[in-house]
């Protein structure tokens, strides 16, 4: 399955990231204020440019596939974060949800925004049943956005994860096909 890019809301165009993101996606990815709550410590403009530069993360054709966008605002091309759709499960129709966004951009919806278009597609055009999103429990920006979505908080799960070394909490949550559709 590879969407028709760009994927366009109202404000933002979701697209495949390309060499030319490394400095944008730098910009925040090198951020230790970013890298609190996700599993990678600041990333140099090199290993940026080498994550971007890898065949993957416009396609889903295998379980275990990732769509990694970058989110472009309309209006001025600035790119202002990444969204990504995890193919978990074929046997269950299941997947994950995922985003990071510049600080700078943050507080303006863009988040909410890009994820409506991903659980769009996962429940649209990928036909599937369920999807997730797991976050650090002190990440309550990050929880507001998924509660602002209508996913459903369930689970807490204490100290289940060694993560930069301390024992992490994580929130679990999710949202049916039934449930996104209604």
């Amino acid at each position: 399955m590879r969407p028709d890019y760009p994927l366009s809301t109202e404000r933002l165009l979701l697209r495949p990231l390309e060499l030319g993101d490394a400095e944008a996606v730098h910009s925040y990815q090198s951020l230790p204020e970013f890298c609190r709550y996700v599993p990678h410590e600041p990333r140099s403009l090199d290993e940026v440019a080498e994550r971007i530069a890898r065949p993957t993360g416009s396609t889903l054709e295998h379980e275990g596939d990732a769509l990694v966008l970058g989110v472009v605002r309309r209006a001025d091309g600035v790119l202002v974060g990444d969204v990504m759709l995890r193919w978990v499960s074929e046997e269950h129709a299941g997947g994950e949800l995922g985003y990071g966004f510049h600080p700078s951009y943050r507080g303006n919806g863009y988040a909410t925004e890009a994820a409506r278009a991903l659980l769009d597609l996962a429940f649209g055009p990928l036909g599937w049943h369920r999807v997730i999103a797991r976050i650090d429990a002190r990440n309550t920006a990050s929880a507001a956005v998924l509660e602002r979505l209508g996913m459903r908080r369930e689970a807490y799960l204490r100290e289940n994860e060694w993560f930069k070394g301390e024992w992490g909490d994580e929130i679990d949550y999710a949202v049916l096909a039934s449930e996104w559709r209604g």
